[in-house]
């Protein structure tokens, strides 16, 4: 048995910077990452490397702010892509120049993590057909929510005779799939069924591409300059700027909340909003053409682009995607997957398509993949599918507040009169969403110090958050950060809450994690905001809000011009665990 000062479960991005920042600031401290898979990358690991993929993000956005990744060394220019193999070689370089590969334990699946009368929890890991024990203080969970593929059940599959798999498993059929002159089916349409029929068609492969009537449609799809003026997307999002043209409940943690308040508060604010986020997306309808071609078109997504969040994507293919569509190459159909017999996919309108093949792009499951003891502990946590931890009272009245806030709300997309849950996946609709204090920390074990989240918030500013989220968490475990919350609970809220606390402060915590948690029902019904934080104009406001937690300046750079118009990015937070360091040694 072994015994931890803190463990970390996951090694993608929030696991790497989580370790790396705890053991900076706590350089005696015994430090153990575990990871199911055999490869670190979490996303990325070497098992779901297919031919082809690539990240989002062009170099220089996708990386952390004390390691750059450097042309030399990596072998990408300015303007590319990052391909997903060079993506995980670089977290591999991070652990091994910030020296904590030796702290890392792959093939080790954490089974369980059962919450101790001391205040301290117990993992059971399995590790080649055995069970171990592990006892840590301090427990950070960092395996986000896309560790889990969620695989639907069709009608006939048990005839189907050819592979179905998740598209993450695509590269374990990638020798006997990709084949030139042979058919394949995708089905679904995220940014991964757009990667996985790309990487088919350019293999000399027909394709026949499902999108389900009765789902969400097509995901947005940008190319990577945008707008009249061409500039970069991923610095779009992180121009603060542009930021408040996104209403954002904790967007007064950037200092501007005049202006948030005349754009997102009044009725020519709104009008200039409505303009912008219009312009956006007719540029991108636009520079995809989907008004030119009729099959283009059915990849038209059906959901404005204000509504979406994470789930806003690149067209980040070598070759142009739509040409596939165009020739025949890819073929389109918008319907329902009735039914599977021999090697063939049957369709709602009747159609039967010979395949060698069905990929599926069906998502994630929300739950997590560790159980968590005792039971009944889950509503503790704010977990989704579990009872809600916050009375309905107070939710009611969040819901109120953000609305009154930002009147543009009330008004969401119109909903698919057709639309139906896969399977009628029950995680699909989840009761509430995750209910955690700033998006990392259980309520009910804020005070305790001991468990922490990461990788929960959904966002194309993956290692942005990921590194301040580390030091903010490592300064919480420390006890030299209290979650304290900005907003105050409305003393009528107070009256009729019947939240379990005669701590005022608790209160106000609690209070705010409703109007955060709430918000992304509100503001993100097109993305999963449901369920959990998804955000893409947000993200510079919560590095904001959790530096203002630290004690440090969010404005990173010199004069009002550049804080407002020059894009953020990995160049203007180096150095934030000396930073705050040097801060806590003044004190």
């Amino acid at each position: 048995m072994d015994n931890m000062d803190l463990v970390v479960i996951g090694a993608g991005w929030s696991g790497l910077a989580a370790v790396k920042a705890f053991r900076e600031l706590n350089p005696d401290a015994n430090v153990l990452l575990v990871e199911a898979a055999s490869s670190i990358g979490g996303v990325w690991a070497k098992h779901r490397l297919y031919k082809g993929l690539k990240s989002n993000n062009m170099l220089g956005t996708y990386e952390f702010s004390d390691f750059p990744m450097d042309e030399t060394t990596f072998g990408v220019k300015p303007g590319e892509h990052i391909p997903g193999d060079v993506v995980q070689r670089y977290m591999e370089a991070y652990a091994a120049h910030f020296g904590f590969t030796d702290n890392i334990r792959l093939n080790h699946r954490v089974e369980s993590a059962e919450h101790k009368l001391d205040g301290t929890w117990q993992l059971v890991v399995s590790h080649e057909a055995q069970s171990i024990t592990i006892d840590t203080k301090k427990l950070i969970v960092a395996t986000g929510i896309t560790s889990q593929a969620y695989l639907p059940t069709f009608e006939g599959q048990e005839t189907f005779g050819a592979p179905l798999f998740h598209c993450r498993d695509m590269l374990q059929h990638e020798e006997t799939l990709l084949k030139a002159g042979e058919r394949v089916t995708v089905f679904g349409g995220t940014k991964s069924a757009w990667d996985a029929a790309y990487a088919c068609a350019t293999s000399g492969m027909k394709v026949d591409w499902i999108i389900r009537e009765s789902g969400h449609g097509p995901n947005w799809m940008a190319p990577p300059y945008v707008t009249p003026l061409k500039r970069w997307l991923e610095k779009l999002v992180t121009t603060r700027f542009l930021t408040w043209f996104s209403p954002c409940i904790w967007g007064q943690a950037d200092g501007y909340s005049r202006v948030r308040g005349f754009l997102h508060g009044t009725w020519l604010g709104r009008k200039i909003v409505d303009a912008f986020w219009a312009v956006l997306a007719d540029d991108v309808v636009q520079l995809n053409g989907f008004n030119k071609h009729p099959e283009v078109k059915k990849l038209q997504p059906w959901v404005s682009p204000f509504w979406i969040a994470s789930s806003l994507s690149i067209l980040n293919y070598p070759t142009d995607f739509f040409e596939l569509v165009k020739d025949g190459t890819i073929k389109v159909h918008v319907t329902e997957l009735d039914h599977l017999s021999d090697h063939t996919v049957h369709l709602g309108t009747g159609e039967a398509l010979p395949t060698s093949a069905l990929i599926c792009s069906t998502g994630w499951r929300a739950t997590p993949n560790l159980k968590f003891l005792p039971e009944g502990i889950d509503r503790e946590l704010g977990f989704p599918w579990s009872a809600d931890p916050l009375d309905e009272k107070m939710v009611k009245a969040a819901d109120e507040e953000i609305l009154r806030r930002f009147p543009r709300l009330r008004n969401g997309p119109p909903r698919n009169p057709l639309y139906r849950p896969l399977n009628n996946q029950a995680e699909a609709s989840a009761p509430h969403p995750f209910r955690l204090a700033r998006f990392m920390v259980p309520l009910s074990l804020a005070r305790e110090r001991s468990l922490a989240f990461m990788g929960v918030t959904m966002t194309i500013n993956t290692t942005l958050i990921a590194q301040t989220q580390a030091l903010w968490i490592s300064a919480y475990f420390g006890g030299q950060l209290t979650p304290t919350a900005v907003e105050t609970c409305p003393a009528a809220v107070r009256a009729a809450s019947d939240y379990k606390t005669e701590d005022l402060d608790e209160l106000d915590l609690a209070w705010e994690t409703a109007l955060h948690s709430e918000f992304g029902r509100f503001r993100y019904p097109g993305g999963f905001g449901h369920r959990n934080p998804d955000f893409v104009f947000d993200a510079i406001p919560f590095i904001d809000l959790m530096l203002r937690d630290l004690g440090l300046s969010p404005e990173r750079k010199q004069g009002m011009l550049a804080r407002c118009f020059h894009p953020y990015g990995t160049e203007d937070y180096p150095g934030l665990v000396d930073e705050w360091k040097a801060k806590q040694s003044r004190k």
